[in-house]
């Protein structure tokens, strides 16, 4: 049996791992790369096998990093099965769609302003091409034992951090693997605590936030102060978001705030069709989320939701005080490059990141005190005060993901980490070896292990 680390080894996007056993390929999902140009140059590249050659992608949840490149795999020649739980399916559809049609757009407006460095500029690929991967998805029951091939079955186990989320332990060759996908808090704001895994030889652990500790700090509190003088000084606040589950927990938070009247009477906005297309799934699966239905219909009312751009443009242009959450979560595209390029450079805007926030994109660099952000090819001084709420991360911390392995009746013969970049890779493996004596390695991009 051999593992190759395809993607998300030393980096937090394009998670992609490889399984071969007896002539079967199975790929751990199968996700876009983002952030810096020699990551996102990534995503042109092929598999280091033809996709036709693989039999199954099991897919861990909706988000980019982990499906954007599954309308590519399916142009280039898969044919198998997509296996997921049923959110992450819906979800999935909804972001594939969403990264064409953005991809297309980028591209449209790369040419016709002429900023990109190519003759032509071409997106990835398109809307169309991302409805293509909706028929060779498979839904599959949390704890049901799915069979993959005579010799080789997976279960699905709920990991939190989004509506849909899983881990995957996956049985083969008389050993099982452990894949955590994106490990969720044990206290999150909307999920359900992640189901620790019991047995595994070979664990593969995700590490993005593998040398920190989320703050003790009161989020709501944090969201309620910087609102409140961001209102005071006539100034809009904009959170970029991701529209899976991070917009539906600020959606949560700003809610309970306006009903014990903390925060003003002003318009608060969802403008994200992706965003708003996603509250319909956490309505349609409510046993994946601590929300009723009777939370669900209150904080929708108090939304404004916006799907049609030409209400973004008004939005924009009413200079009234007000909170926006729009996509994306990393600034790496979507309408909230819109609201920034008209309100970054106001110092009474207030522009609050709420989630991880990748090497080399926006975010991260808005994060690091950037004085300006390029964006659709020009340079825009950044005037807004810039604040990071680490409390509102869908992700596991170190304390989080440690916790995650204890209940392991058996010590794994190795603990591979990955989905992280090198520090806190390292600052996990040296934190486990502490805890639990566990043999842990940080495999890089490309690499292959004989298991």
């Amino acid at each position: 049996m051999k593992v190759k680390f395809i993607g998300g080894a030393g980096t937090v996007t394009g998670s992609k791992t490889l399984v071969e056993s007896n002539g079967v390929r199975i790929l751990i999902d199968c996700g876009l790369f983002q952030g810096i140009k020699p990551l996102r140059e990534l995503n042109w590249n092929p598999l280091p096998v033809l996709p036709s050659t693989i039999d199954f992608v099991l897919l861990t949840h909706g988000h980019l990093d982990h499906c954007g490149w599954l309308p590519i795999l399916v142009e280039q020649g898969f044919k198998g099965k997509i296996y997921c739980s049923s959110p992450t399916k819906e979800i999935a559809k909804l972001i594939l769609l969403d990264s064409g049609k953005i991809q297309e757009e980028e591209a449209y407006k790369a040419n016709k302003e002429k900023y990109s460095k190519h003759e032509v500029a071409k997106p990835l690929y398109t809307a169309e091409q991302a409805e293509k991967v909706f028929p060779f998805f498979r839904v599959v029951n949390v704890k049901e034992t799915v069979p993959l091939d005579a010799e080789i079955s997976a279960v699905f186990t709920n990991a939190g951090h989004i509506i849909g989320a899983c881990s995957v332990e996956l049985s083969l060759e008389g050993k099982v693997l452990v894949f955590s996908g994106d490990v969720g808090r044990d206290n999150d704001v909307l999920m359900f605590p992640p189901t620790r895994p019991t047995k595994g030889d070979y664990i593969f652990l995700e590490s993005t936030y593998g040398n920190r500790l989320h703050p003790e700090t009161d989020a709501k509190l944090e969201l309620e102060t910087y609102i409140n003088s961001t209102f005071k000084n006539g100034g809009t606040v904009i959170i970029p978001s991701f529209a899976v589950e991070r917009a539906q927990s600020i959606m949560y938070l700003l809610w309970k705030l306006k009903t014990e009247k903390k925060i003003p009477d002003i318009e608060y906005i969802i403008d994200s069709p992706m965003g708003v297309s996603a509250f319909d799934v956490f309505f349609n699966n409510l046993k994946w989320h601590k929300l009723s239905i009777d939370d669900c219909v209150a904080m929708s009312k108090m939304f404004t939701m916006i799907t049609d751009y030409k209400d973004t443009i008004e939005a924009i242009y009413n200079k009234k005080p007000k909170v926006v959450i729009a996509a994306s979560g990393m600034v790496t595209g979507g309408r909230v490059l819109s609201y920034l390029t008209n309100y970054i450079g106001l110092p009474e805007t207030t522009v609050i990141i709420v989630g991880y926030q990748a090497e080399g994109t926006r975010g991260r660099k808005l994060l690091e005190g950037a004085k300006e952000v390029k964006i659709y090819g020009k340079y825009y001084a950044v005037l807004a005060k810039i604040i990071d709420i680490e409390g509102l991360s869908a992700h596991g911390d170190q304390k989080d993901l440690l916790n995650w392995l204890s209940a392991l009746e058996n010590k794994p013969k190795k603990v591979f980490l990955v989905h992280g970049e090198n520090i806190p890779a390292d600052e996990l493996r040296i934190k486990i070896n502490e805890h639990y004596g566990f043999d842990c390695v940080i495999p890089l991009m490309g690499q292959e292990f004989d298991l």
